[in-house]
């Protein structure tokens, strides 16, 4: 089965995009709240409705996703004020994406109130999990993980739906068997150690100078690295694909 692609973080900013825009247009419509246990029963019914839309106005044909939001309880015993509109919203630094939460807040009525229904919103799909134990700095290869379908919003790291980004990378840290392989999870091979002799191109407006210096850190492709030049200078620069630092002036 060839699996898709979808960035996790993009996923997320567009849920959340999506979410402060519904309840800035207004997306939810006036409700009553009670003050009995029944009114708290309503908030939470409010809460499911407002985030299944936000999930279903995203563009499904582009995910290779299946979402789906569980709404925590709110305490039955609480209290609140009549209120002939209630706006959920998405609070600061929240997201729609594993364990959150979702605001309400009495915006027309005798008493302005506010409280946070938490929430669960589950995004499985199509994932590459580990068969066994991978040790930290451990070349990872296609025999290392097989496909099975997870949550992606497990985590907040995105996920490697894609085999070419991970087969040939290396273990970051420790991995167990049964773990979905995620973005933290894995770097690049280094490309040289520290104190190896490295060629170091210089570019400028209008010219390029190769020189050669010592690596004083090891270096793999698209790190930030710094080399001792022959003369003593440190400069800085970005390892190349190919083992070369590229550096500016």
């Amino acid at each position: 089965m060839a699996l898709s692609f979808f960035p996790t973080g993009r996923l997320i900013r567009a849920l959340s995009s999506l979410a402060v825009g519904m309840a800035l247009a207004g997306g939810a419509q006036a409700q009553q709240a009670a003050t009995s246990a029944a009114g708290v029963q309503d908030l939470q019914a409010l809460t499911q409705r407002w985030v299944d839309d936000a999930l279903a106005r995203t563009d499904g044909a582009q995910l290779p996703l299946r979402m789906q939001v569980s709404v925590g309880a709110l305490d039955p015993r609480l209290r609140l004020a009549p209120c002939d509109q209630v706006e959920p919203y998405l609070p600061a630094g929240a997201q729609l994406w594993g364990r959150t939460r979702l605001g309400l807040r009495c915006v027309q009525g005798s008493v302005r109130w506010n409280v946070f229904v938490p929430l669960t919103v589950s995004a499985t799909g199509p994932a590459w999990v580990l068969t066994g134990p991978v040790a930290a700095g451990q070349v990872l290869t296609e025999a290392d993980a097989v496909e099975a379908e997870v949550d992606w919003a497990e985590e907040s790291a995105p996920i490697l739906a894609n085999s070419q980004t991970w087969v040939g990378q290396v273990a970051a840290r420790s991995l167990s068997a049964g773990q979905a392989l995620r973005q933290n999870m894995v770097r690049a091979p280094n490309l040289f150690k520290p104190g190896a002799p490295v060629r170091i191109i210089v570019q400028g407006p209008g010219y390029e100078v190769t020189s050669s210096g010592q690596a004083m850190t090891a270096g793999a492709a698209g790190q930030n690295v710094r080399i001792r030049m022959s003369n003593g200078r440190i400069i800085q620069g970005v390892v190349a694909e190919d083992g070369t630092v590229q550096a500016g002036v």
